[in-house]
């Protein structure tokens, strides 16, 4: 069983720390929300780029109250030197690791990771290194990378991860599955020495491509992604670290991963040596280098023999050659590993795609897990899922029914943040819209408050009421929810209730595509609204009251078991106030508890008039049920009786699920009347980790979660999930991505850059640019429109805006991204946009 307490206050897993969140992983994205926190960023890459040697101190550009920073240079620079042949602790254990693990290779030099590489040691730098300083563009053969008003755009050269044949592993360590493919440690050697060898454009640091002397280096990035999470009075957090290389222009790359996973440090503080982390540490150690220039080197160079003297595992691993001049893999996309049971793993990738990265870390935590053991790494998709319903215009709260709680014990337990009144409720002191109601409340919305019964300080009953408020959410002490809500298309409101309770609805080990991520995704954007439709009112009416007279007790097949007996009774009829409405979709729904000739009647009933059966049991109210016709008709159009179902004048509105598209036509079902879209909390997307925990370890689990012998702890191991938004395509119906997308500061990847006079056509086009949702609008209609201004010879913001700071305005962007517009590969929309969103969980904590 999957426990999960997240939402309580007794809860086994505690919210995060979101000061230190917003230090490793850029929670508050603070550089591209305020001016001052973004010159403070550039000032200090400036600063370490010149202390490197990277870029010339002409090229500084610091403000005069930043000139003090210069008498640090020398400093920085006598350090660096120092340091320039000190090994960081993690590079020495992986360097140890891959000369004792070819010691039986004749090397003329021992493997190393680059000596010397540009370290990211705060979160932010990737980014902004990876375009031009005073730019919006960077590209070259591998990636295009654009500056955007709601983020940064990178379109590597491939739009996807392949995995045909790109799993290969070398020889001599732990056992290699027969569908990977083994690599001779010869050749592993010779990839390894080339991958160090990368060319001087693939080194290219963007952030000076457009200076006089751009710089070439390699950059670098320490990472800790989690291998085992925390179980309070079981178990620590356990750490893996990772070290990442790669050449200067694919540094998105790093962007990418620590945005997902977190920057660690500089490695070589020993604040940051994971050796030093004794109680957090896994005892793990992996390595990354990228190497997309792997795929232009031949087999024979590397050492590989040819067909005719292979093995005949080398030709089935295709680990030989037929022609002298035949690249390594076909010349494909490719990672190479190579481990052992010691616990360091190191990884070369031949391809820029970002996927590749972040399916490497998995990877390596997955190896970290296995050699640990008690822990799991797992291909998980899950979500926090709390029902709801729709409760109608009344409702009776009955705490005692579900866990017995009361206000007062609620005013006891929770006083540090419940402000209670003398009337037997209370307010949220940090969260004033929620409202604590006692157990007896009734919330009624024809009278539009929700009252209850106390006794005052002399003990005397009274009756107590306050004002049903649509901006407010009310509380029973059970946790139910309460709020009112307008319908989406109709002219009326409606109780919606949501449990307090979630379910914890966890996919583990699962294929890709295999469903992760659609349990997480509420149903809300995929519901449609229409009219219910009647024919003809005569004949339809007609058939209605044929449904509602008939005799249901007689719908029994004879052979069934548990058939009621309806001695001294009659079976209730269809619009009983007594018969509930999930009772009447029952009846109505083919059954072999029926018999064949009952089964064959509902089969006749045309789907119109279920639809209109329905509605009409789900507005009723008692004492209506005999002149149901003089309340439910429709309006007379041209002279004759229209088609859409009205009660008492006001149209009625049915509710219906889109599922999916065939032939350009959307698939949709019609849901019950009384239907409300679960709340969900996504939690998890990818990569997570478990632990099994025995019961009798544990405390506090809460009355919610069913006693049994264990119980599994899930965490997830990315602080932002690299979203595919298929349906973002269709304005306006992936609402999330759309507000997302309209924000500053977005990774984002695989979309169609927008220039200025795009974005003004595409606000112009009205009808289709209405489509979109408000967040989005709103922010493609202030990007046209400051557009102009920004770039006026007489605007404020040109005339004003400091030499080298301008890339930080979003409405000074050469380009822009709509969530509708994804890149164009062959001149054919890519099946792959992608974009990293925050977590949920973490956003609605």
């Amino acid at each position: 069983m999957i426990a999960n307490n997240y939402h309580r206050k007794d809860s086994m897993q505690t919210i995060p720390d979101f000061e230190k969140l917003d230090e490793i992983v850029g929670w508050n994205r603070t550089p591209w929300r305020e001016q001052q926190a973004y010159r403070q960023l550039k000032s200090y890459i400036n600063i370490r780029l010149t202390a490197a040697g990277l870029l010339d101190e002409n090229e500084l550009q610091l403000s005069p109250s930043e000139s003090f920073s210069r008498n640090l240079l020398d400093d920085l620079r006598t350090k660096d030197v120092l340091l320039d042949q000190q090994r960081a602790p993690i590079d020495q254990r992986i360097s140890a690791f891959l000369n004792r693990y070819f010691a039986d290779q004749d090397l003329r030099f021992p493997l190393q990771v680059p000596a010397s590489s540009f370290v990211l040691d705060r979160y932010g730098m990737a980014r902004e290194l990876s375009l031009p300083r005073d730019g919006d563009k960077f590209c070259n053969k591998l990636v295009e990378s654009h500056r955007c008003g709601n983020g940064i755009l990178n379109n590597p050269a491939s739009d996807r991860r392949t995995t045909s044949g790109t799993f290969h592993i070398c020889a001599g360590g732990l056992p290699i599955p027969l569908d990977k493919r083994e690599v001779p440690k010869q050749a592993f050697v010779g990839l390894f020495n080339a991958a160090l060898a990368a060319p001087a454009e693939l080194l290219q640091l963007p952030y000076t491509s457009e200076l006089s002397s751009p710089a070439a280096t390699w950059v670098s990035l320490l990472m800790r992604p989690l291998v085992c999470p925390e179980v309070p009075g079981y178990c620590r957090e356990k750490r893996m670290e990772i070290r990442f290389f790669v050449p200067g222009s694919l540094i998105s790359n790093l962007d990418f991963v620590e945005s997902i996973f977190g920057n660690a440090g500089n490695p070589l503080s020993p604040l940051n040596d994971a050796a030093l982390d004794i109680e957090r540490w896994s005892g793990h150690t992996g390595c990354v280098i990228l190497a997309p220039h792997l795929t232009k080197l031949t087999k024979q160079s590397l050492g590989l023999p040819p067909i005719s003297e292979a093995t005949p595992r080398q030709v089935a691993d295709r680990m030989c050659w037929t022609e002298p001049d035949e690249l390594y893999n076909d010349g494909g996309a490719f990672k190479l590993t190579c481990r052992d049971d010691s616990g360091v793993v190191v990884t070369l990738i031949a391809d820029n795609y970002y996927g590749y990265c972040k399916k490497e870390v998995k990877t390596q935590i997955s190896y970290a897990a296995n050699l640990m053991g008690g822990v799991e790494e797992e291909h998980a998709g899950g979500a926090l899922a709390f029902a709801s319903y729709s409760l109608g215009e009344e409702f009776q709260v009955n705490s005692r029914r579900y866990n017995g709680r009361i206000f007062s014990e609620v005013a006891r337990d929770y006083a540090e943040f419940v402000d209670v009144q003398p009337q037997g409720y209370g307010f949220d002191k940090n969260y004033p819209s929620i409202v604590y109601i006692p157990e007896n409340a009734f919330v009624s919305l024809p009278e539009k408050c929700v009252k209850w019964s106390y006794s005052d300080s002399a003990g005397n009953s009274q009756e107590y009421s306050i004002p049903l408020d649509p901006y407010q959410v009310y509380i029973a002490p059970s946790g139910f929810q309460i709020r009112l809500e307008k319908h989406p298309k109709a002219p009326s409101w409606r109780l919606i209730g949501t449990v307090g309770e979630g379910i914890f609805c966890h996919k583990p080990c699962t294929v890709s595509g295999g469903g992760k991520s659609e349990i997480s995704k509420s149903l809300r954007d995929y519901m449609i609204y229409g009219p219910i439709v009647v024919a003809n009112q005569r004949d339809d009416f007609e058939r209605l009251s044929q449904i509602f007279d008939f005799d249901y007790q007689q719908r029994w097949n004879q052979d069934y078991k548990n058939r009621p007996s309806y001695e001294g009774i009659t079976s209730r009829r269809f619009l009983d106030p007594n018969r509930s409405l999930g009772s009447v979709i029952k009846m109505l729904t083919p059954s072999p508890d029926f018999s064949d000739q009952y089964n064959g009647w509902l089969a006749e009933i045309p789907n119109h008039i279920y639809a209109m059966a329905l509605i009409i049991k789900r507005f009723i109210k008692p004492g209506m049920e005999g002149n149901w016709k003089e309340i439910f008709g429709v309006d007379i159009v041209n002279g004759v009786p229209g088609h859409e179902l009205k009660m008492h004048g006001r149209r009625l509105i049915g509710t219906y699920l889109r599922v999916g598209l065939t032939d350009n036509q959307w698939r949709t079902f019609k849901l019950r009347q009384d239907f409300a879209a679960a709340t969900k909390v996504q939690m998890e997307d990818d990569i997570s980790v478990s632990v099994v925990v025995p019961r009798q370890r544990l405390a506090n689990l809460g009355a919610a979660v069913a006693n049994t012998n264990s119980y599994k702890f899930a965490a997830n191991c990315e602080y932002r999930l690299f979203q595919r938004p298929d349906d973002a395509v269709h304005r306006g119906l992936d609402k999330m991505t759309e507000q997302e997308l309209a924000q500053p500061g977005n990774f984002i990847s695989n979309f169609q850059p927008i220039s200025r006079p795009e974005v003004r056509q595409l606000v112009a086009d009205v009808i289709d640019f209405d489509l979109f949702s408000d967040p989005m609008k709103q922010f493609l209609m202030e990007f046209a429109q400051t557009c102009a201004d920004v770039n006026s010879d007489s605007s404020e913001l040109a005339t004003e805006r400091p030499q080298g700071t301008a890339a930080h305005d979003r409405r000074s962007a050469e380009f822009v991204v709509s969530s509708a517009h994804p890149r164009l590969v062959d001149g054919v929309p890519t099946k792959n946009p992608r974009y990293l969103q925050d977590r949920p969980d973490l956003v609605q904590h």
